[in-house]
C-alpha cells in the first residue's frame, strides 16, 4: 500500500515540475544563467529555489548511505531522478525502492524463522 503511494508521488513529482520546465526549455533552450536569474528573480522564487537545492544536497547522501546500509541496488536511479527532475522525483523514488527492499528483507527474515 505504501509503495503505491510513493509510486504515485513519484509520478506526480515528475510530471508536475516537468510540465513547467519543458515549455520553458523549449522557449529558452538550456540557458543556465537565465534559469538561475528567473529562479531567484524574487524572494518567493528564491525561497523555493534554496529549499530545493538544500533538500537535494541532503537527499543524495541519505540515498547513498541508507541504500547501502540496506543493501539496495539501483541507487543511481533516485540520484539521477533528483539531478534530472528534482527532489520531488528522487525522494519518492528512493522511498519506493526502500519500501520494496524492506518488504523483501521482512520476507527473508520470515523465511528464516520458518
Amino acid at each position: 500500500m505504501l509503495r503505491w503511494f510513493y509510486l504515485c508521488a513519484m509520478v506526480a513529482g515528475t510530471l508536475l515540475p516537468l510540465s513547467q520546465f519543458l515549455p520553458w526549455l523549449s522557449e529558452h533552450g538550456l540557458d543556465i544563467p537565465l534559469f538561475f536569474a528567473e529562479l531567484f528573480a524574487n524572494r518567493i522564487g528564491g525561497f523555493f529555489g534554496w529549499d530545493v537545492i538544500v533538500s537535494a544536497i541532503v537527499l543524495i547522501p541519505f540515498i547513498l548511505i541508507e541504500g547501502r546500509r540496506l543493501g539496495m541496488e539501483r541507487l543511481w536511479m533516485p540520484v539521477a531522478g533528483t539531478f534530472l527532475v528534482g527532489v520531488s522525483c528522487g525522494l519518492p523514488m528512493f522511498l519506493y525502492l526502500r519500501e520494496a527492499r524492506l518488504e523483501q528483507m521482512k520476507g527473508i527474515a520470515v523465511d528464516k524463522l520458518v
